[in-house]
């Protein structure tokens, strides 16, 4: 029986080989997903904002790296990786979101306290003058009855200060009254949007039913699209006052009238829902659009799917909404 020694050199080649055996399955849409994720790691405002969500975000790259150290297939990684990727952005756009409300809210807390002290200083001011208008009245009763006509100018002076004073502080008091509620109204009705993810943009609160709420190349709502509009529903019930643009949109995929036919009744499906929910007819308006606005590129097959959305834009407390 002959006995095989091997070499320095063809041991190496042959662990080489083994460790080759072992490499872990890698795509450029996972590494796109660490380079995101590592980004957001190193984001304090990612880390203060949206610690949940990159908590979440963390899970999903554990499952993305797990699959390419168990050599899954590409197809099973890239999958895994683009969940990882849409829960990164989503920490981000909840980072964004939460730091305009945060501005917003410092925003209108310091409108809020230049009113107050404008109002104070008015109260003050008008209390200096009452205070001199009475020190001339005392001076003046101490003169002779041809000083009476002047003392009792000094007294209305006195009263007509008196009432600025306390309008001035009425006011002051109102303003801040009605500043209260209107925070108190918008924190709940942002607590009430918290589960459709809705987002603060220069229209107003918009939420997104993307193209997974719809049967493909349909428009007709899902059981989960019906879930949505059945929440969206309670909180316009709760919110009499509000109103509601519905608009529709597709990817480039087809001809241009289709598109926008399949946007309009995309946003009429919708507004059906809402109007089965008891939600009036008027409250609801709807627009299509077609594959205008897109929010990515028709490129790829994710980026357009993205495109396939309906946005619903949630009016101010005056019913008012802001159209494109």
């Amino acid at each position: 029986m002959k006995i095989f020694h091997l070499t320095p050199t063809l041991l190496a080649v042959t662990l080489l080989l083994g460790a080759c055996g072992s490499v872990p399955t890698t795509t450029s849409m996972l590494d796109q997903a660490r380079a995101d994720y590592a980004n957001a790691q190193n984001s304090p405002t990612v880390t203060r904002y949206a610690p949940l969500e990159l908590k979440q975000a963390g899970e999903a790259m554990d499952r993305a790296n797990g699959a390419a150290i168990n050599r899954d297939s590409a197809e099973s990684v890239n999958d895994l990786a683009y969940v990882a990727k849409q829960k990164i952005a989503f920490s981000q756009e909840v980072t964004k979101q939460k730091m305009a409300e945060a501005d917003v809210a410092q925003s209108a807390k310091q409108r809020d306290q230049m009113r107050l002290d404008q109002r104070t200083a008015e109260a003050n001011r008008a209390t200096a003058t009452a205070q001199q208008a009475q020190m001339n009245a005392q001076a003046a009763q101490m003169n002779a009855l041809a000083a009476r006509a002047t003392a009792q100018d000094a007294m209305a002076q006195t009263a007509e200060a008196k009432r600025n004073a306390d309008m001035a502080r009425d006011e002051a008091n109102e303003a801040q009254r009605k500043t209260q509620e209107a925070q108190a109204r918008t924190a709940q009705l942002e607590a009430q949007l918290s589960d459709l993810a809705a987002k603060k943009t220069e229209r107003g609160l918009v939420i997104t039913l993307g193209d997974v709420l719809f049967g493909t190349d349909m428009a007709r709502l899902n059981a989960n699209g019906m879930q949505t509009a059945q929440k969206l529903a309670a909180v316009l019930q709760q919110n009499p006052q509000r109103t509601v643009l519905v608009e529709g949109f597709t990817d480039s995929t087809g001809t241009s009238p289709h598109n926008l036919e399949l946007s309009e009744r995309r946003a009429n499906a919708v507004r059906a829902a809402l109007l089965e929910q008891g939600i009036a007819r008027e409250r609801v308006a709807i627009r299509g659009y077609g594959e205008s606005f897109p929010v990515a590129a028709n490129d790829t097959v994710s980026n357009r799917q993205l495109n396939r959305r309906v946005e619903i834009v949630l009016s101010d407390e005056s019913g008012r909404t802001i159209a494109r």
